[in-house]
Formats: C-alpha cells, structure tokens, sequence
C-alpha cells in the first residue's frame, strides 16, 4: 500500500485516542513505501511513551517483515529511552559511594536494554565462590593475587582487547563478560567486584592513561594490571612508568578514586570513543551522563 504524504487531515484522524482499529492501522502504515508516511507515524507512536509498548508487542511476529523490522526497532529505542532515564536518575541522586557495580550495569543497559542484571551479578558471585574455596586467606597478597589471576586470566579466559581496543563494547560490563575482553577499566571493574565478595582490601586507582586495581593491607601494597592478565606492579613501577607520560608523576595519581568518579571516567572513556567515530547521539547521551556525575 502507498499511501502519500499529504494525507495529514487522514492521518491526524487516525491519530487520536486509540481504538483498536486505529491502533492497527498505525501498524499497518508502518509498513509503508513512504518514508515521509513511516517517519510520521513512528513519531506520534514514540510521542505516546511506554504505553504504546502493550498493544506493539504482539506485532513483533506479524507475518510482514518490514513491519516486524520497524515494530522492534521502535520498542528498542523506547527501552533504550527508558534505561537511559534510569541511568540518569542513577547518577543524580547517588553520592560519592554509589554502588558502581550497578551503574555500571545500569549504563550497559543504555545501550543492551533487554540484559539481565541479575544474571551478571549471579556469575560475579559463582566466580567469587569458586574463589572462596581455592584461595588461602592467611596468605601474603601475591599468593592471593596470584590465585585470583589464574582463576579470571586462565580458567574464565578474561584479557585485554588490544587489537580492537577503541570497541565501545569494550566498556560496556554485559560485553565484556560475554565477550571475556575489555579495557583497563572494565576489566579491573570485574576484578574489584570478585574482591568486594571475597572482602579483600581493593580499589580503583585512576592513573592517567591506565586503570589499575590496589591491593593494600597493613603490611603489603601491590598494584594489579588487569589489562596484562593482572601483572603486579610496585608503586615504584607506576610512578616510573608516570614519570614518562606527559602527566608526570604526582602522588594523587597513586590514590584511590571513588566510585563516582570510576563511572564518570567510564563515561568518559566512552564518550571519547563515540567522538572519534561521530555518533552524534551517543556524544550527546554522554555529555548528559558527565554532566550528571560531574555535579
């Protein structure tokens, strides 16, 4: 069916409160030849919320594929719409110590909506229970590093994205455990969240450049990087490898970060990334997300 553009008196007809007729002559001119026809229709469908979501559904199994097509493309960018509005709201009333565990998650939700939170926080406690029984918890801090390496380098196969390492997939948390590769900070996410379960004494330290994880007890100090399938480090080698970045070394560098601030460097990272490739709204969601964790 073509039906032309210039049909608005029909198509505002149309376009009141819903029958169940007239919700299916929406979907039915979602399938239109006309791009003008689709563009108008798929607006005034957004324009009514998540209530649309309930009558759409259903639609996603129509015998038309191009129906099928645009029916899922629409209920993805209202999930998306809806985990973006969450995801801000994370960020504005949270303090310093928010639970960067599930803004993270909530962040991956932003772009992979339909992922199960739960079903990645249940694998971060199955690795730390695994953990829980292989590790000496009486040990120094590199047998208990060490143990940690093995089990998330070796046995869950983790490791740095080098060859593709500007992939915004990267730094999305559901992504990285499925694809067992991150960066720096993803990975070192992963790494700080088993400790957190294991009750470990482990943070984020934020150097420029480079995302390591600390561990620091009353008597021993390591640095831990996850991107190197967790290479221990004195803080003699970082602020050596600190020395010749265009940074320099100062003691702050050194020093844990807050939760807050490991999200906001995320979304950092991420905008970044949407900069180099000229996303226009991926950049503009990530400004309002540092915007948001910035205050």
């Amino acid at each position: 069916m073509v039906v032309q553009f210039g049909m608005s008196t029909a198509l505002a007809r149309i376009l009141k409160p819903l029958s169940e007729g007239q919700k299916a002559a929406l979907v039915t001119l979602l399938g239109d030849d006309d791009p003008a026809v689709y563009q108008t229709v798929r607006e005034k469908i957004l324009s009514m919320g998540s209530d649309v979501l309930n009558w759409l559904k259903p639609h996603r199994l129509s015998s038309d594929p191009v129906i099928r097509r645009r029916v899922l493309e629409i209920i993805q960018h209202l999930a998306r719409q809806a985990a973006d509005n969450k995801f801000l709201g994370f960020c504005l009333n949270q303090g310093e110590d928010l639970d960067v565990e599930e803004g993270s998650l909530l962040l991956a939700q932003t772009q992979y909506p339909d992922i199960n939170v739960l079903a990645y926080q249940a694998l971060f406690d199955s690795f730390a229970a695994d953990l829980r029984e292989e590790i000496d918890f009486g040990g120094n801090a590199e047998s208990i590093i060490a143990r940690i390496n093995f089990y998330l380098f070796n046995n869950q196969r983790f490791h740095g994205n080098e060859g593709n390492y500007y992939d915004p997939d990267n730094s999305y948390l559901n992504r990285v455990v499925d694809n067992r590769t991150g960066n720096p900070i993803t990975l070192c996410l992963i790494y700080l969240f088993v400790a957190r379960r294991l009750k470990l004494p482990m943070a984020g330290i934020g150097m420029p450049g480079h995302f390591l994880c600390r561990y620091q007890s009353t008597t021993e100090e390591l640095f831990i990087d996850a991107f190197n399938r967790g290479k221990l480090l004195s803080k003699a080698d970082c602020v050596k490898y600190l020395v010749h970045t265009k940074d320099g070394f100062k003691e702050s560098y050194l020093a844990p970060v807050t939760p807050r601030m490991i999200l906001l460097r995320l979304c950092t990272n991420l905008h970044q990334i949407y900069l180099k490739l000229g996303w226009t709204e991926e950049i503009g969601r990530f400004q309002r997300y540092i915007v948001a964790l910035a205050k």
